[in-house]
Formats: structure tokens, sequence, C-alpha cells
């Protein structure tokens, strides 16, 4: 039966992680100098060391030595990631105080997570993701019914690969309290086929959800991401 695994951890400084640090190539290692704040160094290291030391573990080969490509279809480096030279599909993200990453066996998969947080134009942000049907039916009441809606549609823009180049509004799910699921998808990004969407909740503030190809979701199976991230920490010190 196909799998999608997906691995949840929280941020880590920098300062204390040089063995994480040493995994990241030039490219991410050029993103992680520069930024300012020391919560969002912390967010970017957890994510993409995770990510290369689970991708390590999926293809036998030591993380720091992956290759991963990033190229868009404009030819510039900020596209959805991939491993060089073929492997697992996967999608990483961070919020707040959570940082994940899904791997597939069975095809692209999106991963989103959002931070619970208080909303200032919450209608301004409903008008820009919500499709009209769904500004009709059913608006967000509240930031947390906005954030669930964002993680699912941010999660299947990942899975196709279009990320936020894409309107959300072309998607039309149903309401914030119900079963995470495509009703429509409209215009000339939409996919040809079904898609499979489900809601994650790493922990009671952070609303996430996960997304790929196919009429139902594969077996998942969720993972404590920061026994790995600590288990490299303490083996190359």
């Amino acid at each position: 039966m196909p799998e999608c695994e997906v691995w949840w951890a929280r941020p880590i400084d920098p300062e204390g992680a040089a063995a994480l640090v040493s995994l990241l190539d030039d490219h991410e290692s050029g993103r992680l100098r520069a930024f300012r704040k020391e919560i969002d160094r912390a967010r970017y290291l957890a994510a993409h060391a995770l990510t290369r030391i689970v991708l390590g573990e999926q293809v036998g080969a030591d993380p720091a030595s992956l290759t991963l490509d990033r190229t868009c279809r404009c030819g510039k480096p900020h596209g959805k990631p991939r491993l060089g030279g073929g492997g697992p599909e996967f999608s990483l993200t961070h919020s707040g105080e959570r940082v994940g990453v899904a791997v597939s066996t069975d095809g692209p998969v999106g991963l989103d997570v959002e931070q619970l947080r208080p909303l200032a134009d919450l209608d301004g942000l409903a008008g820009h993701a919500l499709s009209p049907a769904e500004r009709r039916a059913h608006p967000p009441a509240d930031a947390a019914a906005f954030l669930t809606i964002w993680t699912r549609k941010e999660a299947l823009l990942k899975a196709t690969g279009e990320g936020l180049s894409s309107p959300m509004s072309s998607i039309t799910l149903g309401p914030a309290d119900g079963p995470a699921a495509v009703r429509e998808w409209t215009g000339k990004d939409a996919p040809d086929g079904p898609l499979w969407l489900v809601d994650l909740l790493p922990d009671p503030e952070h609303p996430g959800a996960l997304a790929g190809f196919g009429p139902a979701a594969p077996r998942l199976r969720m993972h404590d991401g920061d026994a790995l991230l600590r288990g490299l920490i303490v083996a190359r010190p």
C-alpha cells in the first residue's frame, strides 16, 4: 500500500547546532545567514536539516551529500525542491514553533502548517484566498477557520508545484469545520485528475494539511523529527 510519512519538529538555534548547519549546501547556508531574526534562522535550519536527514535515510546517503534541485519553470532557484537524480517526492513547511517534512512513495505531495495567531484584516485575506463560491457559502468566522482553509489550499498548491504563483481563489473547498476535500478547481493551473487532502494537527496551536494526487490518501505515518535532529547533534557535536 502506498505510504506518506510526516516528521514534525521544533525550531533549533543555529548557534548551538553546528552539526546541522554543516549539512546545508551553499544555497541553504546563504539563505540561513540572510535571515535577521533568530526565530527565522531557527525554523529554516530545522526544516532543511530535517529534510536532508530524512531523505538521506530514505536513499541511503549522507544528508550533506544530497543535491536538491530548486529550479523553477522560470529558471530561477526558487521552485519546489526535488532530489537531483531522482528519488522520493517530498515537501517541507515551517511556521511558529513547528517545522514539518513529508515524504511520499506515491507521487508528489504538499505539506503546510500555520501558527494560530490574530489576523488584522480577515476580510481582506478571505477576499484573496477564497473562491467566490466560498465567500458566499461559508466565509471564515475567525482566524482559526481561515488558517485551516489556508493550510489546505497551500498544501494543494505545493503538491501541484504551483505554490502561490497560482491563485488560491481558483480552488473551492468545503467549510473549515467540515472534511478536507476539493469541490472545484478552475483555471489554467487546475490539475487533470483528483487530489486527496487531509487535515493534520501537530499540536493545537499549529493546524496543518497534507495533499497529493489520487482519489484517496495513502497510509499516513507520523514521526518525531525532534529525535532525529537531536540525535545528529549528539553524533556530530
